[in-house]
């Protein structure tokens, strides 16, 4: 038998039949294989994060759409619209500042005496990013928020377990979005203190012969490291927070719910990381490319600066 199931995006269509479940589970085990070969192949021999440019493009295949939804929705109030769009490129420039800003700590290295070269005796800088953890707590909380609301589906004739799914799947109501706000920044500290050890930071420094000024090597530069990490994961937590909820504001305040997904959450946060990751390897390879000429022009003259036989 077939059934039309009305979603979200659409009506899909449910066949009961086995050869139909097998089909699907072969198309999309191929599917994401193949997806996954691909991003490793973009990896290897283009530029930038394969997977990630992906995911990118399949967000932003979402946005004319959107856009074109959202228009219609206004209509002829181009005002509107035009605060909308500027409300959007403001959140995402906001977005693009915080991805960018870190902490920058001093470190002075000890001079090394090698044979007759002198090394060491220069201050480079520890970056501390205030967004270390990057879009995985809002995919954290997400993940977790979706759970009640899977959980009360096995139930459908328990009221209490249908009231608790009813209150989880409402994304834009103020009492989710402060939950919500509260998991990520839960998760912000939680996801920083796995991914960023203050202790090897500091071993390592302690090997390579540098100190910060004004603290002992070892443990008190552990201790410092994580004093400052805390303090500015505190203002990168609360942003991230605000981003993650901001699209249930734009969705209270009438903007689509199509068009109200860029106005942060994982969608814009991705978008901004892996554009701004991708401009960073170009970069890169511009610089390496640069220097490239440069040593191939030299090898060039060393013959004729070296004279001929």
């Amino acid at each position: 038998s077939i059934n039309l199931l009305a979603g979200a995006t659409g009506r899909a269509v449910v066949i009961n039949s086995t050869l139909f479940t097998i089909t699907t589970v072969i198309v999309l085990t191929s599917g994401t294989a193949f997806v996954m070969w691909l991003g490793e192949r973009i990896s290897e021999d283009g530029i930038g994060n394969g997977i990630s440019l992906i995911i990118m493009i399949g967000i932003i295949a979402f946005l004319p759409q959107s856009l074109m939804n959202e228009i219609s929705l206004i209509g002829d109030n181009i005002f509107i619209l035009l605060v909308e769009i500027g409300i959007w490129v403001l959140v995402t420039g906001s977005v693009v500042l915080v991805s960018q800003g870190m902490r920058r700590i001093p470190v002075q290295y000890a001079k090394r005496v090698t044979g007759r070269k002198v090394q060491g005796g220069t201050t480079q800088y520890l970056p501390l990013r205030v967004n270390a953890a990057g879009v995985m707590p809002i995919i954290f909380a997400q993940s977790i928020m979706f759970i009640p609301s899977t959980i009360a589906s096995f139930f459908p004739n328990n009221p209490t377990m249908q009231q608790i799914g009813a209150w989880f799947s409402d994304i834009s109501s103020l009492s989710y979005s402060a939950l919500f706000f509260v998991v990520v920044v839960f998760f912000t500290y939680f996801y920083t203190a796995i991914t960023v050890n203050p202790q090897e930071m500091a071993d390592t420094m302690k090997r390579q012969g540098g100190f910060i000024p004004g603290i002992r090597p070892g443990k008190q530069t552990s201790e410092f490291i994580d004093t400052i990490l805390t303090r500015i994961t505190l203002p990168g937590s609360l942003f991230l927070g605000l981003v993650a909820i901001f699209p249930a504001f734009a969705m209270r305040a009438g903007v689509s719910q199509g068009f109200a997904m860029f106005y942060g959450g994982t969608s814009l946060l991705i978008l901004v990381q892996v554009t701004l990751d991708t401009l960073q390897q170009i970069e890169s390879h511009l610089l390496m490319r640069h220097y490239d000429g440069f040593m191939k022009s030299g090898q060039m003259r060393s013959p004729r600066q070296g004279g001929g036989i």
